[in-house]
């Protein structure tokens, strides 16, 4: 009586299976053919996107994506991109569009960073402490400035770039208000990378 349930089971459990596999497949199929638009290069928001920005792609089985197909091309061209695109990612509808980036009380600043005062590899998306210390006079003796001179704010890279005369120029994504103030703080910059979930 076990061996004969124990064997319905399992062949239960194999219908199950090919049932998912050919559903799977069938899906995969139907998408197979379809086209959709990728970015080919970075494009910041409230740039016109050209022909050069965006390239054909297929994708299989993009269930719940809103992704823009490639039929929708020149809808896209001439058009301004409405949030920051990287490349490599496809195309979304809410990406094309009047620039919505950055967003009420957020502000995009850029920073030129020296060699040597910011974590070596930094890229987008990483979180850093941003630090604005006035330049020491070599004649005193105190070995830094007073912590209240020094400026701090928390911010998301957006970029990074190296400069012409050695050393970075990082953008960055930050509170508005922290944004004018170390915008307008004079002094060297300094950045400290956030491990995820400070």
């Amino acid at each position: 009586m076990r061996r004969r349930s124990g064997r319905r089971v399992a062949a239960g459990l194999l219908l199950v299976l090919a049932t998912v596999l050919t559903f799977w497949q069938v899906d995969l199929r139907r998408h197979a053919g379809e086209q959709f638009l990728a970015v080919t290069r970075p494009v910041p928001a409230g740039a016109v996107i050209g022909e050069a920005d965006v390239r054909e792609v297929r994708v299989a089985n993009p269930a719940g994506l809103n992704l823009l197909g490639a039929q929708r091309r020149g809808e896209v061209v001439g058009r301004t991109a409405a949030v920051p695109l990287a490349a490599g990612s496809l195309l979304v509808a809410g990406q094309v569009g009047p620039p919505v980036w950055p967003a009420a009380g957020q502000a995009v600043i850029a920073v030129a960073v020296k060699a040597g005062r910011a974590p070596a590899g930094l890229v987008a998306g990483a979180r850093v402490v941003v630090l604005v210390a006035p330049a020491v006079d070599t004649g005193q003796s105190s070995v830094g400035p007073p912590a209240a001179q020094v400026r701090r704010a928390v911010a998301a890279v957006v970029s990074v770039t190296e400069a012409e005369q050695g050393g970075q120029v990082v953008t960055l994504l930050l509170a508005a208000q922290e944004g004018e103030a170390v915008a307008s703080a004079a002094g060297d910059v300094a950045l400290v990378q956030l491990g995820p979930g400070q």
